[in-house]
């Protein structure tokens, strides 16, 4: 009994090592706050809450500018994942990092966000909070800013990272990874367009109904490819 004992709780210390180690790379398709995003991988579509940092949501006071410091670092890029766990909503919690740059730290840096390490044991996240206080920076020059997880609670019906949007063309229940764009000129990238057309309902990006979304990022040289020379 107490080898098979052993045996499961390696084989468990094993799987949990495992998790906590695992790393990959993706692209970022959408920013829904200032910690959470929505990458594509081989495997399909993941969304990432970045660990151990808490940003304000994006309904709540500086929201939507912490969620645009994180949309200038990693939107539309291949970033470094190295994952740690998954939380109570299904989000991978993980670290990212973008041509050397550790994304969580320097939300933190930028005071675009809240230190939030487990018994706040990360000593390097403190100091930069520290810093971005006195200096003071992004949310800190605030009078008094509202931590999230007490907005949270004030506000119970909105879940972590979720963004509420309205689909105007097609009653549709837009995924959770949408955001408010509209446009092409918003978009990043065709995978990112294709995105918002089919699991969010923006129709507005495929104005020919052809189901091919801003052609001039997702078919530049449909006119040349389908263009033939006449006949001598």
């Amino acid at each position: 009994m107490n080898n098979i004992r052993l045996l499961i709780c390696g084989t468990l210390f094993c799987i949990s090592g495992w998790a906590q180690s695992a790393e990959f790379t993706a692209k970022v398709i959408a920013v829904l706050d200032g910690d959470t995003v929505l990458v594509r991988r081989a495997s399909g579509l993941v969304k990432i809450r970045l660990a151990e940092i808490d940003a304000p949501e994006k309904a709540q006071t500086f929201g939507e500018t912490s969620r645009q410091s994180l949309s200038g670092m990693v939107l539309g890029k291949q970033v470094k994942v190295v994952s740690q766990a998954a939380d109570q909503y299904g989000r991978l919690v993980a670290h990212l990092s973008v041509d050397g740059l550790e994304v969580n730290s320097e939300q933190i840096r930028r005071g675009m966000a809240w230190e939030y390490s487990n018994f706040h044991s990360n000593k390097i996240l403190i100091a930069l909070q520290n810093e971005a206080q006195q200096a003071p920076r992004g949310l800190w020059a605030q009078n008094n800013p509202t931590p999230p997880w007490e907005w949270r609670k004030l506000h119970p019906s909105i879940k972590p990272g979720e963004v509420a949007i309205s689909a105007t063309d097609h009653s549709v229940t837009p995924n959770a990874g949408c955001g408010h764009k509209k446009h092409c000129t918003e978009m990043s990238s065709c995978e990112e367009a294709k995105f918002y057309l089919t699991q969010c309902g923006v129709q507005s990006l495929d104005g020919d109904g052809d189901g091919t979304p801003c052609e001039e990022l997702c078919a530049p040289l449909q006119k040349s490819k389908n263009w033939q020379k006449p006949k001598n």
